[in-house]
């Protein structure tokens, strides 16, 4: 059947997870597609052999040439803006379209139900929010997945052969950036901290990036009451064009006003999706329900619950999709108890703001820091937190500059400086923070940086927290 792509030159920016499925599905609705790409190494050849096997041109090693006749881009979402090619293609009047675009459009292809979205974003904690809203939504028997950034890829979801209710869609800034039509049923930022300002070029520009996800948004708007920095997600909020009768729905972690979730004497409860939310409010779930009940992953609850109420999922699916709930791998997860002391890998707190979430949610720390820290600074972070620190091990090549903020902010607090940035560090760091830390204490892997100065990913080093963990208990 001919569709909108029939016979279009739509060149493809980036071959990867989100290119080779762009350039394969619209190959597959008639589109003439060239895919470009930076670099040529044997993944990317492996790659280009498998699209010029279906017809696709393919050209690696020169990501910034327009090639002539583009008549749409669809790009990768980590492509800078101010990458010469998007330049040329400003200058042509060509438009540029992310992955995330490209999925919207096609929703309802074949004149097949389109799921609508239910769409998460923030700096910290979206990932795990989606996963738990989809566990909500199979709660309350409905066809969903979780989507987006991680797990199923959108494009798969709409133009594959399962049908879904709904999807739980995980968004970045990157993927928001390039998905000017997008306009979710409801949809969600959790927090803002800055975080890849080398890519949007200025906080206000990834926070307008972020306030994206609200555009057109029909049913609720749910953002972060607790929020304090500027721009906030209530800002956003307040700035995004909505559907008339769009609401705006605020999550605490305190008691909850009208029109907000909260917690009330360890419950989350729900004072928006109920009649007279002036007077009358509905009990979700415990605490005790959410896994693990660090603070911000109650919040992450709370944000994931208020999409769903906004879908019209009961109370009681709330309940059971959050007990049904098993949180990912690196992400504050006890590792085991030695001789009194819980042993704890949050790996995944690649920046200062997970981290200080992190660090919140336990009273006395050793606490395992450093890596790549990719422009950040530790001052705000280590003062907010010294009450809480019994000592600190430091890893990484970046670690002198922890080591300062502490220095500055928590002299009294013993540092242990590990002057290696092999992943044979791990263990003598972990074994360094057992000197430290005293019964009743937490030894919190929670670095504040990214770590690719001494492991593969995240995961490598929270795998390696864990195996050293272990090998003090046995």
């Amino acid at each position: 059947m001919p569709s909108e792509f029939t016979g279009k030159h739509v060149t493809v920016a980036g071959l990867g997870v989100s290119g080779v499925p762009a350039a394969k599905v619209l190959h597959g609705l008639g589109a003439r597609v060239t895919v470009v790409n930076d670099g040529a190494d044997e993944r990317a050849r492996a790659q280009a052999a498998e699209l010029e096997s279906l017809g696709v041109t393919v050209r690696l090693g020169d990501g910034d040439t327009l090639p002539e006749g583009t008549e749409l881009i669809v790009t990768a979402p980590g492509w800078k803006p101010t990458k010469p090619l998007f330049t040329a293609a400003g200058q042509a009047g060509v438009p540029v379209w992310g992955d995330v675009e490209l999925a919207w459009r096609l929703r309802g292809l074949d004149g097949r139900k389109a799921a609508p979205w239910l769409a998460v974003t923030g700096t910290n904690g979206k990932t795990t929010t989606v996963q738990m809203l989809a566990s909500i939504l199979k709660a309350a028997g409905l066809r969903t997945a979780a989507v987006g950034n991680i797990g199923v890829s959108l494009l798969d979801a709409v133009t594959g052969e399962e049908e879904y209710d709904v999807l739980a869609v995980e968004l970045s800034s990157y993927q928001l950036h390039w998905a000017p039509s997008l306009r979710a049923h409801s949809a969600a930022v959790l927090n803002l901290a800055p975080d890849h300002l080398d890519w949007h070029g200025s906080m206000d520009a990834y926070a307008a990036d972020k306030g994206r996800i609200y555009e057109g948004n029909r049913v609720a708007c749910v953002y972060n009451a607790d929020a304090t920095g500027k721009p906030s997600t209530e800002d956003l909020v307040r700035a995004a064009d909505v559907e008339e009768g769009c609401r705006a729905i605020g999550f605490t972690l305190g008691t909850p006003g009208p029109s907000q979730l909260g917690v009330v004497e360890g419950l989350l409860v729900d004072r928006a999706f109920v009649e007279d939310r002036q007077k009358n409010a509905q009990e979700l779930a415990e605490v005790s329900d959410v896994d693990p009940p660090a603070p911000h992953n109650i919040a992450n609850a709370l944000a994931a619950a208020g999409l769903a109420r906004a879908f019209g999922v009961s109370a009681a699916a709330v309940r059971d999709g959050l007990r049904a709930f098993t949180p990912d791998a690196h992400r504050i997860a006890h590792v085991a108890d030695v001789d009194g002391v819980a042993y704890v890998d949050d790996s995944k707190a690649t920046n200062t703001h997970a981290t200080e979430a992190s660090l919140a949610a336990y009273e006395s720390i050793v606490w395992i820091a450093g890596g790549l820290a990719k422009g950040a600074t530790f001052d705000e972070l280590v003062a907010g937190a010294a009450k809480r620190l019994r000592g600190a091990v430091l890893i990484g090549a970046d670690r002198a500059l922890i080591r300062e903020a502490l220095a500055r902010h928590a002299p009294e607090v013993p540092v242990v400086d590990l002057d290696r940035t092999d992943t044979g560090a791990m263990l003598q760091a972990v074994q360094e923070a057992r000197r430290l830390a005293r019964p009743g204490d937490t030894v919190l892997l929670a670095p504040a940086c990214a770590s690719m100065d001494m492991f593969t990913n995240y995961n490598q080093r929270g795998d390696a927290f864990a195996q050293a963990v272990r090998e003090l208990g046995a």
